[in-house]
């Protein structure tokens, strides 16, 4: 059976700038509304800079940690991240903040899945 996304689901939101590049923040603000209309509800807003994503967990440990304090802290069920996450990045991420993570394009494909007017396609 499909499972379509719940909505009002208690959320973290990540976003990292990566590289040199300047902040973008039209670019977190979309963020922030794709979240919103999907039905995230948001407890916590990380940020943060890195030149490179660690090929593990994409965020480094002590941001990890950080993440899995702000999940424990506001009872959020939902990570989601601004970037696109490798399949073995997101499995990692699950395991250490034991709970479900979702990348940029997660989040408009649950969009989509949320509007949908039927099953198919």
């Amino acid at each position: 059976m499909f499972e379509r996304p719940s909505g009002g689901e208690r959320a973290v939101l990540v976003h990292l700038t990566l590289d040199r590049s300047e902040e973008d923040d039209q670019g977190f603000v979309e963020f922030q509304e794709l979240a919103a209309s999907a039905g995230a509800e948001c407890t916590a807003l990380i940020t943060g800079r890195r030149s490179t994503p660690d090929p593990r967990l994409f965020v480094g440990s002590g941001k990890a940690k950080e993440i899995r304090d702000a999940t424990q802290q506001g009872n959020a069920k939902l990570v989601i991240f601004d970037h696109a996450l490798s399949p073995s990045q997101e499995r990692n991420l699950e395991a250490f903040l034991q709970c479900r993570v979702v990348d940029r394009t997660g989040l408009i494909l649950d969009i989509f899945a949320q509007r949908a007017r039927s099953f198919e396609g």
